[in-house]
C-alpha cells in the first residue's frame, strides 16, 4: 500500500491552523518540505502566519535544512484541494471526537489511499478517530509535544484497524524529518509523556490545595532540582545512575519500601519481582551496559552545559 519511500516525501499537508497545526507547518518548512495548510476559514490566515513567523525565528537559530523557505508554504480553505498533492497528512484540528471522525470520513474518500494520515491528538485513541474512515488502515496517532517545532518527541500508536506497516512507515518518516518518534506498546489514554506530566501536575495541585507548597515553590523545586537532569536523561536512567555501581537494582532494593510511604496521592504499584526485573533489565539495555562512571560523566557534562546556558540567559 505505502509505496512511497518516507525519506523522499517532499509535500506535506497540515490540517488545522492552531498552535500545533501552525507549529507543524513551520517545522516541516524548516526541514525543506513544501507545505500546504488547510484552514477551516480564510480569516485564520493572519493568526497562522504570525504563529509561523514566531516559530521561524527559533528555527533559524537552530539551523534550517538546505532548500528550507517560507516561500514553500501555501494555504487553502478547500479540504479536497489541500490534499491533492499530499504525500503525508498531519491532522491537528480541535480535540472534539465528532469533528475528527467526520474529518477522517472525508479524508478517507478524497485523499490518496497510499498517503498516511497522522493525528496530533493529545489524548484520543486512533481506534475512536478512525471509526468512520473508509481507509482506516493508513491512519495513526502522532502526538507531538508543544511547541512541535522545537521539541522532538512524537508519540505514535495505531488503532484497531491500522496496519502495522503504517506505523512503521510513519516512524521512518518522522526520523527522516528530524523527529524522535516513540512507538507505543498499546493504546493508552494520555500516551506516555502526557501521563507522566499529568502525574506531577496532579501532585502539584494537591500540594497547593493543602497549603503544603506555593506555586512558586513548586516551580523552583522542579527548575532547580530534577528539571535539568530530565533535559538529559529520563527518570529511569537517572535512578539507575542514582544507585551508583549497583544501578537500578540497588535503588529498588533500598528504596522500594518507600513506594508505600504517603509521599504522593498516586497509588504506588506493587513492587513485584517481575516489575523489579523489568526495571533493572530495561536500564541495562537502555544504557548499553555502560558503567556508573561513564553514565555519571555523561550526565554531569550535560548539567554543566545547562548551567552555562542558564548563566548566559540571566546575565
Amino acid at each position: 500500500m505505502l509505496d512511497q519511500d518516507p525519506a523522499k516525501v517532499r509535500r506535506v499537508t497540515c490540517i488545522g491552523a492552531g498552535p500545533i497545526g501552525g507549529g507543524w507547518a513551520a517545522y516541516y518548512l524548516s526541514r525543506g518540505y513544501h507545505v500546504t495548510s488547510y484552514l477551516h476559514q480564510a480569516s485564520e490566515i493572519d493568526a497562522l502566519k504570525r504563529l509561523m513567523d514566531t516559530a521561524w525565528t527559533s528555527l533559524e537559530e537552530i539551523g534550517l535544512e538546505p532548500g528550507a523557505s517560507m516561500d514553500n508554504f501555501t494555504w487553502t480553505a478547500d479540504l479536497e484541494k489541500s490534499v491533492e498533492q499530499a504525500e503525508f497528512i498531519q491532522e491537528s484540528i480541535p480535540e472534539v471526537l465528532e469533528l475528527k471522525q467526520n474529518l477522517y470520513a472525508m479524508l478517507g474518500d478524497i485523499a490518496d489511499p497510499r498517503v498516511v494520515i497522522a493525528s496530533s491528538t493529545s489524548g484520543m485513541s486512533m481506534t475512536d478517530i478512525q471509526a468512520k474512515c473508509a481507509t482506516p488502515e493508513r491512519t495513526v496517532v502522532a502526538h507531538p509535544f508543544n511547541p512541535p517545532y522545537l521539541l522532538p518527541l512524537v508519540e505514535m500508536i495505531g488503532g484497531n484497524k491500522t496496519e502495522p506497516e503504517t506505523v512503521d512507515w510513519a516512524r521512518r518518516f518522522y526520523l527522516a524529518a528530524g523527529k524522535a518518534p516513540l512507538v507505543m506498546q498499546k493504546e493508552v489514554p494520555g500516551f506516555i509523556a502526557t501521563r507522566l506530566q499529568e502525574a506531577i501536575w496532579r501532585e502539584a495541585l494537591h500540594m497547593v490545595a493543602n497549603g503544603e507548597a506555593t506555586v512558586e515553590q513548586i516551580d523552583q523545586a522542579v527548575v532547580n532540582g530534577p528539571g535539568p537532569r530530565w533535559a538529559l536523561m529520563g527518570p529511569c536512567e537517572i535512578f539507575h545512575i542514582g544507585g551508583g555501581e549497583g544501578g537500578m537494582a540497588y535503588c529498588l532494593d533500598q528504596f522500594g519500601p518507600a513506594l508505600k510511604l504517603p509521599w504522593t496521592r498516586l497509588v504506588a504499584p506493587e513492587l513485584t519481582q517481575d516489575l523489579r526485573n523489568k526495571m533493572v533489565d530495561g536500564c541495562i539495555a537502555m544504557t548499553d551496559g555502560q558503567d556508573f562512571a561513564t553514565l555519571s560523566k555523561k550526565m554531569n557534562h550535560g548539567l554543566v552545559e545547562i548551567a552555562k546556558m542558564k548563566r548566559r540567559q540571566s546575565s
